[in-house]
């Protein structure tokens, strides 16, 4: 069973970072997939970014592209979403997901997290 708890939500002004975490289960952590997700209120959850289980190959929304950073540390097992340039469409509930490959797709994620508020003020 993969657990996923995510970290680092919180309030920031138009223009400042945060650093999502999310935390995954000891024995998964190297051989999943990692995806981050949104959801806006009244929105769908929407796709953000996604990395390998290497770490060698990552993909993001154009939405995001050149402002958010994915990464991870499979020695800590978790993941980051660094995002910098924040515009108060990127107020969200940000999931953390793990699936068997990388895809922008949320049906191939089989294991979440609970999210973690992020809140932009223009």
């Amino acid at each position: 069973q993969v657990q996923l708890v995510e970290s680092g939500g919180g309030l920031v002004q138009t223009g400042g970072s945060l650093r999502l975490s999310c935390a995954t289960s000891v024995r998964t952590a190297s051989i999943y997939a990692m995806g981050w997700f949104r959801q806006a209120p009244g929105k769908e959850r929407e796709f953000v970014a996604a990395i390998s289980w290497s770490g060698g190959s990552t993909s993001y929304a154009d939405s995001v592209k050149g402002r958010f950073t994915i990464s991870r540390d499979n020695a800590k097992n978790t993941v980051y979403l660094q995002m910098n340039s924040l515009k108060p469409e990127d107020t969200a509930v940000y999931y953390c997901a793990a699936g068997p490959i990388i895809s922008t797709m949320q049906r191939m994620y089989g294991y979440w997290g609970q999210g973690t508020q992020v809140t932009v003020s223009s």
